[in-house]
């Protein structure tokens, strides 16, 4: 479905891009034929470069950013922090009120999964339950980003988007050697709290910023991340391709632009030509791509790894590639930062060799005044945190993309990371800490007639809920469901970092593959490690995850898709994972309470707990007694019972 749908997009696009008017109705002229006439309207393409206007620079994406002042609201009371000021601000000015706050035990329940990508445990709940302290939660949040968890939860996200696979794809889709330690080390990054701007730089140029550390080295696997074609007929489109697959990543992940589309003709909407796309790959033109070098430090027999080096010291020529031909070579183009983003006047200066070019793009995309680096990330993180991003196409800042819900918001949380020194940790604080973030997502059995009327208002004003009044109820990731299924039966291996894991696989799928593609891993154990560290090969992805949505690795994803298939209930009831999972998860119930006194009911209440982080309703309780009562074989019986709440919408949804 992932497939179709990205396929459909792109060819959506292809049509919008055909139907917009060009910014010149200029013909175009090839360079290395000066008297060829366009033979088609599809050819009517200017080299010409258009010119930024002043209405280019007004839009907003592009005007520096700058900290607005913190609106004044009268329900004060509804504030935890400043981003809910922002929030109630827009509600009253619609004569709304938000809903009151979750419970506490739905509160621990979503945080835990936002930022450890795993369920509470049953200490954690009650240890929370108990704190009647004011800083209780912010307790809580603290602790859980000091957790490994979370950085494999949060490096997940990033690994979607700058198209991370373990290998090449296409059709015999090569192993990269060592591609791992890129997964492991941004896995790290976040984990140490590297701030946001190390963390750019270093993954675009941590070869020339600290040339003898293996982990500056590894960091640039960022740049190679993508698809690749090894055994294609002429190496020079090879590297065409790749470089341009590049430019194009960080012009999505890193700008939130497509600059992907100015790699054959100019941009239909956004202010940005070809010669820009192809300013920005000149910056990367010297890397030497397609060599596993060593790694430094290394023992006698040295680890090589897809890593950044520059090929040589010698300046190479950049062009513009006529209509993204490689085999059309046009004027040549120096390396220069897009035009439209200067917010004042700047000039590149470098020396006549190839280093120092990535540093100094490096440099400009975290200075404190560039007007998409931090507008972006923050924009990424509030999606992942509340199921939509502030603006809703968190790839797109672009004339084409979607308008800010809460634009000074936007720029008020833009400014704090960047005044924070660009820490990830204190904006993932900040945002879970609010009021807007622990809104209730349904309305509960006991409210007053009053909140039932605000729910009721909230809905008919806002259903889509854009103005935040409410939380949004989020389905897990495909890892998260698969994490939380070994977490519950006790059998998660926690242990982190090393090469992918291969896991079984079924028949009908390993029959596809191409010999030797699939060595499943020997040590049953590594089975149960975390999905994050299970292999990636670029051209296959495991049914389980698949089937939840799991995006292949040929393309960044920013937002992932929402099915809701048949083949999703198929795999939790059939699957011999699922069905694996809920037998470990009885015998942990039959392991963890063996008193003599009232067993079944014991056993029901953590079942609850473990699966759904709350206590089972009188009525639950009484129909699980009577379904393990009326079963003749209580073995059988209580591992049905485990894989039926393993199969509950509360299992895999987050209130």
């Amino acid at each position: 479905m992932n497939v179709y749908s990205k396929l459909l997009t792109n060819i959506c696009s292809c049509l919008l891009c055909l139907s917009v008017l060009s910014w010149t109705n200029s013909e175009f002229t090839s360079a290395s034929e000066p008297s060829a006439k366009a033979d088609s309207p599809l050819e009517q393409v200017s080299l010409d470069e258009p010119e930024i206007t002043e209405a280019d620079r007004d839009y907003w994406a592009y005007e520096p950013v700058e900290r607005p002042p913190v609106p004044e609201v009268e329900n004060v009371d509804l504030c935890e922090n400043t981003i809910d000021r922002f929030v109630v601000a827009r509600l009253e000015a619609k004569d709304l009120k938000p809903v009151p706050l979750a419970t506490k035990r739905q509160l621990i329940r979503r945080v835990t999964y936002d930022l450890i990508g795993l369920p509470p445990t049953r200490a954690e709940i009650e240890e929370f339950l108990r704190d009647d302290s004011p800083d209780a939660y912010e307790n809580l949040v603290s602790r859980l980003l000091g957790q490994p968890g979370y950085g494999e939860r949060w490096a997940q996200h990033w690994l979607d988007l700058v198209r991370f696979a373990e290998t090449d794809g296409f059709e015999h889709d090569h192993v990269r050697p060592e591609a791992w330690r890129y997964r492991d080390w941004v896995i790290n990054a976040l984990n140490e709290g590297l701030p946001y701007d190390e963390f750019l730089r270093l993954q675009i140029a941590g070869d020339e910023v600290a040339p003898e550390s293996p982990d500056a080295l590894i960091a640039t696997g960022f740049l190679l991340a993508g698809p690749d074609m090894p055994d294609i007929n002429l190496q020079e489109e090879r590297r065409h391709n790749f470089l341009n697959g590049i430019a194009a990543n960080i012009g999505e992940v890193i700008l939130g632009l497509r600059f992907g589309c100015a790699q054959c003709h100019h941009h239909r909407t956004d202010p940005i030509s070809q010669q820009d796309f192809y300013r920005i790959r000149s910056f990367f033109e010297p890397l030497d791509l397609f060599t596993d070098h060593p790694l430094p430090g290394a023992t006698e027999k040295p680890t090589k790894a897809r890593v950044a080096r520059n090929l040589t010291k010698k300046v190479p020529t950049s062009k513009v590639y006529m209509k993204g031909d490689f085999r059309r070579p046009g004027p040549e183009i120096s390396p220069e930062f897009p035009r439209v983003i200067q917010t004042t006047p700047q000039t590149l200066h470098l020396e006549e060799t190839a280093d120092g070019r990535r540093i100094a793009f490096a440099q400009w995309l975290t200075d404190p005044d560039h007007p998409l680096t931090a507008r972006v990330i923050v924009n990424r993180i509030w999606h992942h945190h509340f199921g939509e991003g502030l603006i809703g196409t968190t790839s797109d800042f672009g004339w084409m993309g979607d308008s800010a819900t809460h634009p000074k918001l936007l720029d008020w949380l833009a400014v704090e990371l960047i005044e924070s020194d660009w820490d990830l940790k204190a904006l993932h604080s900040l945002i879970v800490n609010s009021a807007t973030y622990k809104r209730a997502s349904l309305p509960n059995d006991n409210l007053t007639d009053e909140e039932k009327s605000l729910w009721k208002e909230l809905i008919d004003q806002d259903p889509n809920n854009r103005l935040l009044g409410r939380r949004n109820r989020r389905r897990l990731e495909s890892e998260a469901i698969r994490d939380s299924m070994l977490s519950v039966s006790g059998d998660l291996n926690r242990r982190t970092g090393g090469p992918g894991v291969r896991t079984e696989l079924p028949k009908a799928v390993t029959s596809t593959l191409l010999k030797n593609h699939w060595k499943v891993t020997e040590d049953r154990a590594e089975h149960n490690r975390r999905t994050i560290y299970l292999f990636m090969r670029r051209n296959l992805r495991l049914p389980f995850l698949e089937v939840f949505d799991k995006p292949d690795a040929n393309l960044s994803c920013p937002v992932r898709s929402k099915t809701t298939i048949a083949p999703q209930a198929l795999h939790l009831l059939n699957s011999d994972f699922a069905r694996e999972r809920a037998t470990a998860f009885a015998a942990r119930l039959t392991r963890d309470v063996d008193s003599e006194d009232d067993v079944p009911s014991k056993r029901i209440n953590l079942a609850y707990e473990l699966c759904l982080s709350r206590k089972p309703t009188t009525q639950e309780l009484d129909d699980c007694l009577g379904f393990l009562n009326e079963h003749p074989d209580e073995d059988i019986a209580l591992v049905d019972l485990c894989h039926a709440l393993m199969n509950l919408n509360e299992f895999i949804y987050i209130d």
